[in-house]
Order: C-alpha cells, then sequence, then structure tokens
C-alpha cells in the first residue's frame, strides 16, 4: 500500500497548518471523551446531550461515513485501517471533524462533546494548534476484561466488523499504546476528569455531572 502521503489528501481533507486555530474556545467549547472500546463513552454522551445541549462528534462515526461515501478518495484506507483496529491518517480525522462541528455552529458559537479522540499526540497537538483548545478531556477508565465483555456482547447484535475478539484485543492494545499517553499528558495539565466506569450507567453518570459540575459546566435541563 502507498504511503497515506503520496498522493496528497485532497482539498476538502487537507489540515493545513494555522497560526492560530479555526475556533476560539471563548466561542466554541470542546471536551475531549477518551476511554477503550466498550468504556461506554456513547452511552455518557447521551446523556450530556440531552442535559447539557452539547453536540455529539464521534471520529469514529465520522470515519465510518466517510468510508461509505461513494466519492471518497480514502475510504477503502479507512476501511482497512478500522478493520486492522489502527489509527487512520491525522490529517483525515481532525480535517472531517473541523468540517463537522462548522456545519453545527449557530451564531459562531457551539459546544461539542468530541467522542473517541485524540487517539494518539500528533492528532491531539494538531486539533488544539489548528482547530480548537480543547476546556478538557473526559476519561473513562476501564479494565480490559470489563470493556471485552461488553463488546463481545454488542457484536451480537451490532454488525460492527470490529465487535470480534480478535480485533477488540488489537483495539485495546492500540488504545494503552497510542493513547494513554494523550490522557497522561492532559492529567499532567490538569485538563484530565477521570471517572471508573466499571458500575451502571446511572452510576456513572452521576459521578459525571459531580466531576463536570467541579469544572464549572453546567446542565441546561
Amino acid at each position: 500500500m502507498p504511503a497515506i502521503e503520496s498522493p496528497a489528501p485532497p482539498r476538502r481533507l487537507s489540515a493545513p497548518k494555522k497560526d492560530t486555530p479555526t475556533f476560539s474556545p471563548d466561542d466554541v467549547q470542546v471536551i475531549f471523551v477518551l476511554g477503550g472500546p466498550g468504556a461506554g463513552k456513547g452511552t455518557q454522551c447521551e446523556n450530556l446531550v440531552r442535559d447539557y445541549g452539547f453536540k455529539h462528534l464521534s471520529a469514529g462515526d465520522l470515519l465510518r461515513a466517510e468510508q461509505d461515501r461513494p466519492e471518497s478518495e480514502f475510504g477503502s484506507m479507512i476501511k482497512e485501517y478500522i478493520r486492522d483496529g489502527k489509527i487512520v491518517p491525522m490529517e483525515v480525522t481532525v480535517q472531517l471533524l473541523e468540517n463537522a462541528m462548522g456545519e453545527e455552529l449557530k451564531g459562531g458559537k457551539g459546544k461539542f462533546l468530541v467522542d473517541g479522540f485524540p487517539r494518539k499526540m500528533d492528532q491531539a497537538l494538531r486539533f488544539e494548534e489548528s482547530v480548537c483548545t480543547s476546556k478538557f478531556t473526559l476519561f473513562f477508565d476501564c479494565p480490559e476484561d470489563v470493556m471485552t465483555e461488553r463488546l463481545l456482547n454488542r457484536g451480537k447484535t451490532s454488525g460492527r466488523a470490529d465487535d470480534n475478539e480478535e480485533s477488540i484485543k488489537k483495539r485495546f492494545k492500540t488504545f494503552v499504546d497510542t493513547s494513554m499517553p494523550v490522557v497522561d499528558y492532559f492529567e499532567k495539565e490538569g485538563k484530565v476528569v477521570r471517572i471508573l466506569a466499571v458500575k451502571g450507567p446511572d452510576e456513572i453518570y452521576k459521578e459525571v455531572r459531580e466531576k463536570m459540575s467541579q469544572r464549572g459546566v453546567h446542565p441546561i435541563n
């Protein structure tokens, strides 16, 4: 397979270096949502969208939509990366997120939960340099055995190609190797809200609300 940088990404997927981010944190609030596969990020994001008025952006969903877009130059490449549990090239993911945010802004303002991103340090740094500085990272900390059981159960009905034991192991290893350094980096900056995600969804959400409040983020409902 040729290098991802050759040919160059088409214009709509390019992520050029910028002197300032596209969006100001004064107008756009971004909270990254991280956790291993099966940590329950999606369930908690649904709660936060309902009660806090966030727009939920899933990096994985955006990539899956792009891989199925007929005119996408990178559809087959994205599909291969997802199947193998590898991380799609940064430029593609960052630009898809920026495009989606721009489409959702109302009066130049917005609140976003960016789910499953950043998964690598270069993604984190590029997003904050070129798109918007995050407020903090909401990290759902969950042991591998709990996540594996959840995903295998989900795989019985989800139809997702990566909800099988082999892919789950690859995805967990990828998360530990590449995404935990992102959590550690933001934690040193005091920008991580860590949630132990082993209890039931309602108990987890209670802790999420309490810790969000401590960071000055309050529900609208």
